[in-house]
């Protein structure tokens, strides 16, 4: 079985072709500038390794799975003879509210549910849908599931999703705590559970999604118990350009003094706030090197983040009852040896320690590592993501019985 993974921006569609006989990635690629002069496709062919780039005019998102079929079916750099090959598509949705707790196949009635989730996340959802419609016209007939990142989360109890607003606020406008990167936090969970030595219902684990955005999540028994991101992305830890956690009053004084309109501050919160606004970078990796030449203000950037990531972990340890594991992945979680570090020194007290010979060498490298000494009350891991190929085991999984 051949499923194809299909990521949608707003202007961009990043793809995998994955055989699931041995899931075993055939192809990848992105198209850019979707709907915008200077569009084009990059491809990547990783059974012969055969790379190429070209532009070609793509105004929606349809033109754009032309383009990736195009590329798939090439003589050339191609991997499969033609479209029949692929058996289904698994989509990326980033928000599902309340309504998906798992990956589902795709039908007119769920598209308009879905349409009706956008206030949630009107960039991703619109993003989303553009995908889903140019999948559909370019591949008419094939089974199309939706992987939801909000579904992993849906676990939580209301204790823990709930805010202390007046009761009317989620019965009317489903206000509530949704959390994100779900299928991120899914994957690395699942897989800390097969490393350790005890049934999966009995396992305690914080996993770390460190990455522009970032989240961190409690999985209890392989259950979400409870995560930072909250009714949008912009809670929890400081990221690139978002905020993190504020005090809500905060919001209408900062309107107040600045005279920002309600579009205003939610573009200042999450554009111009984070490692940007504090350190004046929003990627991690110019932060590090700021930080080394003295900044201050970078340093604060990661001796912040150190702390409220070992903030949350100890506060999820006492919602579980105890910890076993904590897993570190995504952008800068996989490729931050520092922050690692500071985050287990802090943790040191409750018998966490960090192997600071293996944890410095662990960085661009796709292996799972072990960073935690033998003698460590808590195993730390490093355990990079793979999103889409939980989506791909989703996808082939729901169309077993159809294709």
């Amino acid at each position: 079985m051949k499923i194809l993974v299909i990521n949608a921006g707003s202007s961009s569609l990043k793809y995998q072709l994955f055989d699931m006989e041995n899931e075993q990635v055939l192809a990848k690629g992105n198209c850019e500038r979707i709907g915008i002069d200077g569009s084009a496709i990059k491809h990547k062919q990783l059974i012969k390794g055969v790379e190429f780039s070209e532009q070609v005019e793509m105004k929606d998102h349809a033109d754009a799975m032309k383009s990736v079929l195009a590329a798939l079916t090439s003589s050339e750099h191609g991997c499969i003879s033609s479209m029949d090959e692929i058996n289904a598509v698994g989509h990326r949705v980033v928000h599902g509210g309340a309504n998906f707790s798992e990956s589902i196949i795709a039908t007119d009635e769920i598209i308009e549910t879905i349409k009706g989730l956008r206030d949630f996340a009107p960039l991703h959802t619109d993003a989303s849908l553009m995908g889903i419609k140019g999948s559909t016209t370019a591949m008419p007939g094939k089974p199309q599931v939706l992987v939801f990142d909000t579904a992993f989360h849906q676990t939580m109890a209301p204790e823990a999703y709930m805010y202390g607003l007046s009761y009317d606020m989620y019965e009317e406008y489903g206000i509530r705590r949704y959390g994100m990167h779900g299928t991120s936090h899914r994957f690395v969970s699942g897989e800390m559970i097969k490393l350790l030595d005890k049934p999966a219902e009995d396992t305690k684990i914080v996993t770390c999604h460190l990455g522009n955005g970032s989240s961190i999540t409690a999985v209890k028994g392989g259950k979400v118990v409870d995560t930072t991101m909250g009714f949008t992305p912009l809670a929890g830890v400081l990221m690139g350009t978002r905020s993190g956690d504020l005090d809500p009053a905060i919001v209408t004084y900062i309107m107040e003094k600045k005279g920002y309109t309600t579009s205003e501050m939610n573009d200042y919160m999450n554009k111009k706030c984070g490692f940007l606004g504090i350190g004046g970078h929003a990627d991690c990796r110019d932060i590090e090197s700021a930080a080394k030449s003295g900044d201050d203000k970078a340093q604060l950037v990661l001796d912040m983040l150190a702390y409220q990531v070992t903030k949350y972990i100890g506060s999820y340890t006492a919602a579980m009852g105890g910890l076993d594991a904590i897993v570190f992945t995504a952008g800068i979680g996989e490729n931050t040896p520092s922050l690692r570090k500071a985050i287990a020194d802090k943790l040191a007290p409750f018998g966490v320690k960090i192997d600071d010979e293996v944890n410095a060498k662990a960085r661009v490298q796709s292996n799972i590592i072990k960073l935690s000494t033998d003698d460590s009350s808590v195993k730390l891991y490093l355990i990079p993501t793979n999103e889409e190929l939980v989506i791909a085991r989703d996808t082939a999984r729901l169309v077993a019985d159809i294709v």
